[in-house]
């Protein structure tokens, strides 16, 4: 087994989609955990007599909250677009804001997690429990979000390269509209139809 030389690789290709498909492929797996959760929250919802919990998820902060996350998906397209332009202090001012938006996220969920608990725990019914379950784990793959861009923003310095790689970038921003549009999902089922179901 032959092994290139150096100088040999450099003369190859740049790859300019390095990582998108993993990204795509992870994305998918990651779709593919919240759908089997929205499926075992219908699920549970069916087989439960006593499904309807004391009082369904106020909307008000669930909304204030999907209005942040569609923000940031805003932002983020921002950071890419200037990223391309290699307009660097725009790029990073674009990603601050959409770091602030996703934090006042998670700040806004906490606060909606201390409400929410004074009549609803984890433990007290099926309902409690996935409805925790799944607005959590979406609450990790918030964090997850904010450290890609974080990474991206750290090593985006398309100043400094005559051919920027700003696919980090393009690649957090991939997954960060996934985790807005997952949260557009649950707005929809777990506050919206169940405000409107718990009448």
């Amino acid at each position: 087994m032959s092994v290139r030389p150096a100088a040999t690789l450099d003369l190859l290709p740049r790859d300019e989609r390095r990582g998108t498909r993993a990204m795509a492929q992870f994305i998918a797996t990651e779709a593919a955990l919240f759908v089997v959760l929205f499926f075992a929250y219908f699920y549970l919802q069916a087989v439960n007599t006593q499904w309807k919990a004391d009082a369904p998820p106020k909307l008000t902060l669930a909304l204030v909250m999907l209005v942040l996350l569609l923000a940031s998906s805003v932002t983020v397209f921002a950071a890419e677009w200037f990223g391309k332009r290699r307009r660097v202090l725009a790029t990073r001012l674009a990603l601050l804001a959409t770091w602030l938006l996703g934090i006042a996220f998670l700040v806004l969920q906490v606060f909606e997690y201390r409400d929410h608990l004074r009549v609803l725990k984890p433990s007290t019914d099926a309902y409690g429990s996935i409805f925790y379950t799944i607005t959590s784990i979406h609450g990790c793959h918030v964090v997850l979000g904010l450290l890609m861009l974080a990474f991206a923003g750290l090593l985006h310095h398309p100043d400094h390269e005559p051919e920027p790689p700003y696919r980090a970038l393009h690649n957090a921003a991939l997954y960060w509209h996934f985790v807005d549009a997952v949260w557009i999902v649950i707005v929809a089922l777990l506050y919206v139809l169940a405000n409107w179901s718990m009448r």
